[in-house]
């Protein structure tokens, strides 16, 4: 066990509170692509913005997306059991922006270019890239689901500089 594993372990006087602020500043530092998810359906049209995605498997292509119980977008992507990941370009900040925050859902979308594919979930027409799925499986974990989506059709984009979080603030790769 190295020196800094050390310190952790034996510092147990840390409060909840103070861990999980120390956790949100050190993820923080975890630079993430900033993706617009969207959804459509019986269970209503929203969106969100997040960070929390990444692939799984190409055997069959699918990917993780994770969302806060306490999200408005909660409850319409579970009834629909559909979404679209929108990944982002530099050009993209005020729509991310839009959809960070607690815009009512059908004014987010007055920003951008919109269309569908398969799923009826909304695609962003200049997102460097575009799944569109179907959420096969819901695991729980903390105060977030995980969901298990199964891509079923694409819209990819040849060019453009992608959008990150960094460090509180978006930066452009």
């Amino acid at each position: 066990m190295n020196a800094i594993q050390a310190t952790v372990i034996q510092d147990n006087t840390a409060s909840d509170e103070a861990l999980k602020l120390g956790f949100r500043n050190a993820m923080s530092r975890l630079g993430a692509a900033v993706n617009i998810v969207t959804t459509d359906g019986p269970g209503g049209r929203t969106g969100f913005a997040a960070t929390a995605v990444c692939s799984i498997s190409d055997t069959p292509p699918s990917l993780l997306v994770c969302i806060n119980r306490n999200s408005s977008a909660y409850k319409p992507v579970l009834a629909n059991r559909v979404l679209c990941v929108n990944v982002t370009a530099d050009a993209h900040q005020p729509v991310c922006q839009l959809f960070a925050s607690k815009t009512p859902a059908a004014e987010r979308f007055a920003l951008g270019a919109w269309m569908e594919l398969e799923t009826g979930s909304l695609v962003l027409e200049d997102a460097l890239e575009a799944f569109d799925c179907r959420v096969s499986a819901v695991h729980s974990s903390g105060s977030h689901d995980l969901l298990i989506c199964d891509v079923l059709a694409m819209k990819p984009r040849t060019e453009g500089r992608g959008l990150v979080y960094f460090d509180r603030a978006y930066r452009v790769v």
